[in-house]
């Protein structure tokens, strides 16, 4: 068992124990051993077969280490199990909604037995949740709000949730004889932020047997219909899944028709038409009628180059002027991850982190970064304990020390501030002064008026020492949409006073996404990639903003972070 399915293990009983409404400091002390076994180096297995004692880790004690031991050995963890039962495990599902926490979920299983989002939705609909002590009216509304926005999702999964399909099945069917390939097509190669259903085009001379493979997948829960060259499945938890086989010599055309998008599609299609040709998922044919012979089909590239166009990378294919780019030899060199030198925001235990913070610069140093910011919350948070001055202070005291002990990386001292109602920054000039870089960020009061959102934005983006404005819209995917506000205006301002906007990189936010930052770029305004990780795993999600970078027809002349840096921070807007 890997260390990060123990820490889950852990996090997942401390959800449980605070569900059912255990000894806070019991519930803390499950997710500070969680964040410990997280960003430990050493694999428990092997520490325990080397006769290690996990109780000298920090946060360890002998109650936890005896949970580490049996989830080892066995694979499983009996309380875990026995909390599980005691609880229906949809009532974690209700913990997930905006401000409707462990401890208010079971509030309601308690008083009106609600377990499921459609029982809270039906509750709500009908006016009782306002019978319950600490809900009202106004809770009521919001609530069957959040339900709402997260129905108008429907089973759309966010892009990793995706890729973990795709890393079993692609391998699976690539095994089968006949098959030469089987890639990702559809959204998520286009790295749309959510995934509706997941496509797959395979090459094969033996169509049949692809078939067989992908119907017979030990993942699917039935199969939705199977013909000579395609089929559906849908898995265990509700996501379909498409297959498309066609012959080596199609597979290109037949890529492209499959990744999309459909705008773009019907875009090339026309471009075949005023040639006098017909383009298809089987190739692209001389003659409108397709009968005057194959002009190309077998590679993306092949069908492009037939069109009289460059090869359009997936992310642009949107119809938005790409394929106008690629017949000019116009198209951007797209940022790319190994372009990127440093991760500018991450949390650690300091806020609402789940690693140390020497455990995220040591990761950060691994990962190959040239440099890295600390970048917990400040105060003004409700749901988080933000840093005042002294704790401002107290910290630099640590990331001095953490600097001395690890020279290959740069550590920058930041902090993650929330702007308040009015615009403000709830810390003093004094006590921003240790800080090297400040990110400005809106938490709270999501749903102002347009013309309110605006002006708090524009006035935090006056403070003379913000340098980034994090997560600009505070979208979370498929739980709340993004603020409403003029953004022309924000990014021009931001674009005016030399302040970068953040491609937030954590797939839950994608924030700006791909069309924003490409209008960032046409005023100006420049750009940082960062991953807003609370835990070492989520460094790695560096690449979903780039490719969210990607989208925005970023290149890396765009992205600030791309830069060493001292170029880095002479570009921003921080004192020297």
């Amino acid at each position: 068992m890997t260390n990060l399915e123990i820490a889950d293990a852990l996090d997942r009983v401390a959800d449980l124990l605070q569900v059912e409404r255990e000894n806070p400091f019991k519930v803390r002390a499950f997710r500070r051993a969680a964040r410990t076994v997280e960003g430990h180096q050493v694999p428990m297995e092997r520490m325990l077969a080397e006769g290690g004692d996990p109780t000298t880790l920090p946060g360890v004690g002998k109650e936890i280490a005896a949970s580490i031991r049996e989830l080892v050995a066995t694979g499983r963890l009996a309380r875990l199990e026995t909390l599980a039962a005691g609880a229906p495990p949809s009532l974690l599902e209700l913990t997930r909604l905006p401000g409707l926490g462990p401890k208010r979920a079971r509030q309601l299983w308690d008083t009106l037995g609600i377990a499921t989002l459609a029982e809270l939705e039906a509750a709500a609909t009908a006016g009782k949740l306002a019978t319950v002590p600490g809900f009202g009216e106004t809770t009521e509304k919001r609530l069957l709000t959040a339900l709402a926005e997260k129905r108008a999702v429907g089973r759309r999964i966010l892009l990793p949730a995706a890729e973990v399909i795709l890393a079993d099945l692609l391998p699976h069917l690539r095994a089968v004889p006949g098959v030469s390939r089987a890639e990702a097509a559809g959204s998520y190669r286009r790295r749309f932020e959510t995934v509706g259903d997941v496509d797959v085009v395979v090459a094969s001379t033996e169509p049949p047997r692809a078939i067989a493979a992908f119907t017979g997948w030990h993942r699917s829960a039935r199969v939705e219909g199977a013909g000579d060259t395609r089929a559906t499945i849908v898995l265990r938890r509700g996501v379909q899944v498409d297959l498309r086989v066609v012959p080596p010599e199609s597979f290109g055309a037949a890529w492209i028709y499959l990744t999309g998008s459909k705008a773009h599609n019907v875009a090339l299609r026309a471009r075949a038409v005023e040639r006098g040709w017909r383009l298809s998922e089987w190739g692209l044919f001389a003659g409108r009628d397709g009968k005057g012979g194959t002009l190309a089909g077998a590679t993306e590239e092949d069908v492009y180059a037939a069109l009289e166009l460059a090869w359009v990378p997936p992310e642009l294919r949107e119809d938005t002027g790409e394929l106008e780019a690629a017949a000019a030899g116009a198209l951007p060199a797209l940022v790319r991850l190994d372009q990127i030198r440093g991760d500018l925001q991450m949390h650690t235990t300091w806020s609402d982190g789940r690693a140390e913070l020497e455990a995220m610069v040591a990761a950060c140093a691994a990962r190959g970064h040239e440099y890295c910011a600390i970048t917990d919350h400040g105060p003004g948070l409700p749901v988080v304990q933000g840093l005042d001055g002294s704790a401002i202070r107290a910290q630099h005291r640590e990331v001095e020390a953490v600097r001395a002990r690890h020279t290959g990386i740069r550590v920058l001292h930041a902090l993650e501030v929330d702007v308040m109602e009015d615009g403000t920054l709830p810390l003093t000039d004094d006590e921003l002064r240790p800080l090297d870089l400040v990110l400005a960020a809106i938490h709270t009061r999501l749903k102002l008026p347009r013309e309110e959102q605006t002006r708090r934005l524009l006035r935090a983006l006056d403070h003379p020492r913000v340098a980034i404005l994090a997560h600009p819209t505070a979208r979370r995917l498929g739980m709340r949409p993004s603020i409403d506000a003029d953004w022309d205006a924000i990014l021009a301002k931001a674009a005016a006073r030399g302040i970068a906007v953040e491609a937030n990189a954590s797939p839950e936010r994608l924030d700006l996404d791909g069309a924003s930052l490409r209008r960032a770029r046409e005023l100006g305004c420049r750009v940082v990639v960062s991953t807003d990780a609370h835990r070492v795993r989520e460094l790695d999600n560096l690449r979903w903003g780039v490719d969210q970078a990607r989208r925005g027809w970023l290149t890396a002349g765009d992205v600030l972070n791309t830069l060493p840096l001292d170029e880095l921070l002479a570009a921003l807007r921080v004192p020297r």
